[in-house]
């Protein structure tokens, strides 16, 4: 009896043991994370369609607004590593439902703001929140699910973080038209108590027994550094109104602070991202590929909409529509992408994908017009990042040793942070000198050859999978 009663108190703990252990119970919590990496990755696009609404409200100027986008993947890129290390050792559990709290009150803030100063410092705490969600969603699937399932498990996470950063800004496009700006944040508090409950009730146990290793707090400072001046100069560093002799100082900070990192990583007992890991040639390649992916992603939405507005003459909202085309692609591959990874090749999916998005980037810069071919070519990088991702990531991952999950998951997140950052960085700058180049009546040309920049980056990612498969031949 007392048996009994033991048994049925621990059945009414949470998480519902009952349900996630079912043969399918790792979807709830699939579920779970996806919904995390989607409103994370939302957030980190959704504002940019908002930018000219919040530089009236606060009565300042272009550059300065642009750091309520800029200061988010700071905090974003800064925090990722060392959340997904601190993951390991304290449980995921714990740190992805503390990621929604921190994501809920920072969002609400954010509402609420009084001035830029203000909206600035809440964006901060947004991308702390967003950080423990995405260090954590990777390293957390590939925990719960199996072998045989685990590269469709996380193909499903890849698109909700594609889906998230791509229609951001259709999404922000719509609640500012219904409403205000302050839309955009609040929306998040009702949905992101939504993801608590569901993380509360589905993620499983994971706390660490016994003594816990230390956690290399210097590593992490000095990382989180180097990764912010990496993203601030991937951003600001190569406009044409930027200082070239600060940017450079910048660039060699940014080295000097890469190779103290290495330094300390050596020396470390228990050290952030261990050295040995990072030098198999599946993981720095597979994040290698993964920035290489997400740039030809984000250089092609940068200039797309451009294209469609000052080329072809189209409506922001009209333009918006037709980049959905792009996110179509990712929803239908990626988790048809994952399952194949699964059964067939996840070095051969991986390789698939990014010959799906050279050819789909050639064909934006072969056909002129708005025709049925050039929406072709969109929905082929859709189909070619959301292809890769899910495939790439699961090698990854799987050759990742447990004690090592959050970091690694940590990490391919960072990857596609830095990837965003190149891809709005390569395509505007492509732009900028092809038009030089090409002088004032060449604007169409130099839009067009800036497609070809993107399938450039596409075929070094190619050919990149092909590298890595005679490094390791043992893992496919």
């Amino acid at each position: 009896m007392h048996q009994h009663a033991t048994l049925a108190r621990k059945d009414r703990r949470l998480p519902l043991e009952g349900v996630i252990q079912r043969p399918n119970g790792m979807w709830f919590i699939v579920g779970t994370v996806c919904f995390g990496a989607f409103m994370a990755a939302l957030d980190a696009s959704i504002i940019s369609i908002a930018l000219p609404k919040l530089e009236q409200a606060f009565h300042t100027t272009m550059n300065r607004i642009e750091w309520v986008s800029l200061i988010y993947l700071l905090a974003l890129a800064g925090c990722i590593v060392a959340f997904g290390r601190l993951s390991d050792l304290l449980g995921r559990r714990p740190m992805y439902t503390l990621g929604f709290g921190v994501f809920i009150v920072g969002s609400a803030l954010c509402g609420a703001s009084w001035s830029l100063a203000s909206l600035l410092v809440f964006r901060v705490v947004q991308g702390i929140g967003a950080s423990l969600l995405q260090a954590n969603s990777v390293s957390i699937i590939t925990a719960a699910a199996d072998a045989e399932r685990r590269g469709q498990a996380i193909g499903f996470q890849a698109l909700a973080q594609g889906l998230g950063l791509s229609l951001g800004p259709l999404v922000g496009g719509v609640l500012t038209h219904i409403a205000s700006w302050r839309l955009i944040f609040y929306i998040n508090v009702p949905v992101g108590i939504l993801g608590t409950l569901s993380a509360l009730l589905f993620l499983p146990r994971d706390r660490r027994e016994g003594a816990r290793p230390h956690f290399d707090l210097v590593g992490a400072l000095v990382l989180a550094f180097l990764l912010i001046v990496t993203m601030y100069v991937l951003k600001e560093g190569f406009r044409p109104e930027s200082r070239p002799v600060l940017t450079a100082i910048l660039l060699a900070v940014a080295v000097l602070a890469a190779a103290s990192f290495v330094a300390i990583e050596r020396r470390a007992d228990s050290p952030l991202v261990p050295i040995n890991y990072l030098r198999e040639p599946i993981v720095w390649l597979g994040n290698l590929t993964s920035i290489l992916s997400f740039s030809v992603m984000y250089a092609v939405t940068l200039v797309v909409p451009y294209w469609f507005v000052h080329i072809e003459g189209l409506s922001s909202a009209k333009a918006g529509l037709l980049l959905t085309a792009l996110p179509v692609g990712m929803a239908l591959c990626t988790p048809f992408a994952g399952r194949l990874a699964d059964r067939w090749s996840k070095l051969k999916v991986s390789a698939v994908g990014m010959a799906l998005a050279a050819i789909g980037s050639g064909c934006l810069f072969t056909f002129t017009r708005i025709t049925p071919a050039f929406l072709a070519g969109l929905f082929l990088v859709g189909c070619g990042v959301g292809t890769f991702t899910p495939a790439n990531n699961a090698r990854v991952m799987n050759a990742t040793p447990a004690a090592h999950l959050g970091v690694a998951g940590g990490i391919l997140n960072m990857s596609r942070t830095l990837g965003m950052g190149v891809g709005v960085t390569t395509g505007g700058v492509s732009v900028e000198l092809f038009s030089a180049a090409f002088g004032p009546h060449g604007e169409a040309l130099a839009y067009r050859c800036s497609f070809l920049v993107a399938a450039a980056l596409a075929l070094i990612a190619f050919a990149l999978t092909f590298v890595r498969q005679k490094s390791s031949q043992t893992t496919t």
